[in-house]
């Protein structure tokens, strides 16, 4: 019985130190990013993107706990705009505008602390295409410490946070058809 109990523990510490290894050589930076193309011109959807009031009428992490508490803090849009939320279903964080350029594309910084601390970027692209229509770009990315990486091996993030991007940008492109 007590060597079954070492073979046992061997084995764990063996499976343990394949799985650091391989968190361990993982990117020290992560990037999730979807991309939808809306037959809207850009002009029509930069006032969703470009003001977190609306964003948040588009934003699938408030659809998934309507019942978080958020505050606006700062100008109404632009630089320095910020909100911060607190939800059982989406934790506690804050992202601010930290930089726009006019019809293209907002910067934002994002802040996480609850239910773990991670501080990333965000961006909203708008591609202008020939047909008139617009490529909508969500991105997410940042570095990635080791327990990050740990987790990257067992959970796949980019589909699970690509899968939150890919919904909220479907529910950007119903808003901006139904905008006059």
């Amino acid at each position: 019985m007590s060597r079954f109990f070492l073979y046992a523990g061997g084995a764990l510490l063996i499976g343990l130190a394949i799985l650091l290894a391989i968190a361990a050589t993982r990117p020290d930076e992560f990037r999730v990013e979807r991309r939808l193309r809306m037959a809207v011109p850009p002009d029509k959807l930069w006032p969703l993107i470009s003001e977190l009031r609306a964003f948040n009428r588009w934003n699938p992490y408030e659809r998934k706990d309507p019942a978080a508490k958020g505050s606006y803090e700062g100008p109404a849009t632009g630089v320095g705009s910020r909100y911060a939320w607190e939800g059982k279903e989406i934790g506690t964080g804050s992202m601010e505008i930290i930089g726009q350029q006019p019809g293209q594309a907002v910067q934002l910084r994002l802040d996480f602390l609850k239910p773990f601390e991670a501080h990333n970027q965000a961006e909203f692209r708008l591609v202008p295409q020939p047909d008139g229509s617009t490529e909508v770009v969500w991105a997410m990315f940042g570095p990635s410490n080791f327990i990050n990486k740990l987790m990257g091996v067992v959970f796949n993030i980019d589909k699970m946070v690509g899968q939150d991007f890919e919904n909220g940008l479907a529910h950007l492109q119903q808003l901006s058809q139904e905008a006059p």
